[in-house]
């Protein structure tokens, strides 16, 4: 994996691993959430794939990493690069260390008359196939908020 990820506190790139690992001794019963938002300006598709670990009721932990590439034109395109990036980044944490990821949050709507609805029955299979839990709109999603309040800051 090739991604700089950086701390939602202080901006600054991190390990994400050894981040992590070390962030769980302190807060043991952290659950660990992955979610990825896009958006296209001007000339260019930004994404922003987050990893939350949220410990508790007393709040979470923002990691990200913050990537832009020439314009994705293709609603579809755009999304499902979405839900890749998000499995990917799972699938680094689970073989790389003892953890589990909780769910992957998709940023998707199971409303049928919204866009994105088109997604969802794919993006699911993906996600449950390749062994982990999702979650879609109108959920709570922390992992794709957290992504999409960093993607419009």
């Amino acid at each position: 994996m090739n991604q700089i990820f950086k701390s939602g506190t202080t901006k600054r790139p991190i390990n994400l691993i050894e981040y992590i690992l070390n962030y769980i001794k302190d807060y043991p019963d952290t659950k660990i959430y992955v979610g990825t938002d896009s958006q296209n300006r001007g000339p260019e598709t930004v994404y922003v794939t987050t990893v939350v670990l949220r410990y508790g009721n007393r709040g979470c932990h923002i990691l990200y990493n913050k990537n832009k590439i020439p314009l994705v034109r293709d609603f579809w395109s755009r999304l499902w690069k979405e839900t890749e990036m998000s499995i990917e980044i799972a699938t680094f944490l689970t073989t790389n260390t003892p953890l589990k990821v909780e769910s992957i949050d998709l940023d998707f709507n199971d409303d049928e008359y919204k866009a994105s609805n088109k997604l969802v029955a794919a993006s699911k299979g993906w996600v449950q196939a390749a062994g982990f839990k999702c979650t879609t709109k109108p959920a709570l999603q922390i992992a794709t908020r957290a992504a999409d309040h960093i993607i419009r800051t």
